[in-house]
C-alpha cells in the first residue's frame, strides 16, 4: 500500500504465505533466515508424515483402539467344549451294537419314576403314563421298539392280578423294565410275586411299604452277566431323603443287541 508516497507493509492477516516468508527473509538476518527455512521444511515433513500415517491406519473407533492395545500380551482364555449328551443321559456312550437303558424309581411324592430306553422316555412325567405303584414297560428285544407300557396302583384297588396278566402277555424275546413310584407293595399278591420271581427277581419278596425298587429282565433269553438288573432301597425314617420316602435309586447300562 502507498500512503503519501511511502510504501507500507501489508497487515499480516492480509499477507500470503509467500509474502510473509519474503518479508521475514528481508527483515531477518542470515541466521534467522536459515532458521526460518529449517522450520518451513520441518513443518512440511511433519504434515506429510501425518498424512501418510492417516492413510495407513484403518478407520477404527478410539475405544476399539484402546481395547486392542490392552489386549496385547493378554493370555487367551481356552474354554473346554461342552460335553456331548449321551443316550438316556449316560456319562459315557454305549457301543453301537447295544441298547442304552436307564431305570429310575420315584423319589418322594412329586419326583416321578422314569424308564428310558435307547434315548426314548417310555415312562415318565413328560409322557403322562407314570403313576403310583409298579410301572412296567415291555420292549421288543429284536427291534428295540416299545410294545406296551402300564402302571399298576398297589396302594388302592385290586390291580395285582391285572399286573400278573400284563407281565405274562409279554411275548418271547422281550425286555421287561419295572420301577416303583410311592408304594408298590401294599396290595402286591402272591401270583404277581411269583410271576416277577420267575423272571429272575431276587428282591420282589423284600418289597416293603414305599420301598424304591427297579428291575430289568428278559423273557425267552438270558441277559449277559454283569448287566445291572435290580436294586432296592427301603424306607427308613432315620435315613430317608424325603419325609416318609427313601431316596430314589437307578440302574443303567448297555444291553448287547442280538447278532444279525
Amino acid at each position: 500500500m502507498q500512503v503519501k508516497g511511502k510504501v507500507l507493509r501489508e497487515l499480516p492477516s492480509l499477507q500470503t504465505p509467500a509474502t510473509r516468508l519474503r518479508n521475514h527473509l528481508h527483515f531477518c538476518p542470515t541466521g534467522c533466515t536459515l532458521k526460518a527455512v529449517f522450520l518451513f521444511f520441518a513443518s512440511m515433513c511433519a504434515w506429510y508424515s501425518g498424512y501418510l500415517l492417516a492413510e495407513l491406519i484403518p478407520d477404527v473407533s478410539l475405544s476399539s483402539a484402546v481395547y486392542s492395545i490392552r489386549s496385547i500380551g493378554e493370555r487367551p482364555v481356552l474354554k473346554a467344549p461342552a460335553p456331548k449328551r449321551q443316550k438316556c443321559d449316560h456319562w459315557t456312550p454305549c457301543p453301537e451294537d447295544t441298547y442304552a437303558y436307564r431305570l429310575l424309581s420315584g423319589g418322594g411324592r412329586d419326583k416321578y419314576a422314569k424308564i428310558c430306553f435307547e434315548d426314548e422316555l417310555l415312562i415318565g412325567e413328560q409322557t403322562g403314563n407314570v403313576g403310583r405303584g409298579i410301572n412296567i414297560a415291555i420292549v421288543n428285544y429284536l427291534t428295540g421298539k416299545v410294545i406296551a407300557t402300564q402302571y399298576f396302583d398297589m396302594y388302592a384297588g385290586d390291580n395285582s392280578g391285572l399286573m400278573t396278566k400284563f407281565i405274562q402277555s409279554a411275548p418271547p424275546k422281550s425286555l421287561l423294565l419295572m420301577v416303583t413310584h410311592d408304594d408298590g407293595s401294599s396290595r402286591l399278591k402272591e401270583d404277581a410275586k411269583k410271576a416277577i420271581e420267575a423272571l429272575g427277581s431276587k428282591e420282589v419278596r423284600n418289597l416293603r411299604f414305599r420301598s424304591s425298587w427297579v428291575f430289568l429282565t428278559a423273557k425267552g433269553f438270558e441277559l449277559p452277566v454283569g448287566i445291572q438288573r435290580e436294586k432296592i432301597n427301603h424306607s427308613d425314617n432315620s435315613k430317608n431323603r424325603y419325609s416318609g420316602w427313601p431316596a430314589e435309586i437307578q440302574i443303567e447300562g448297555c444291553i448287547p443287541k442280538e447278532p444279525s
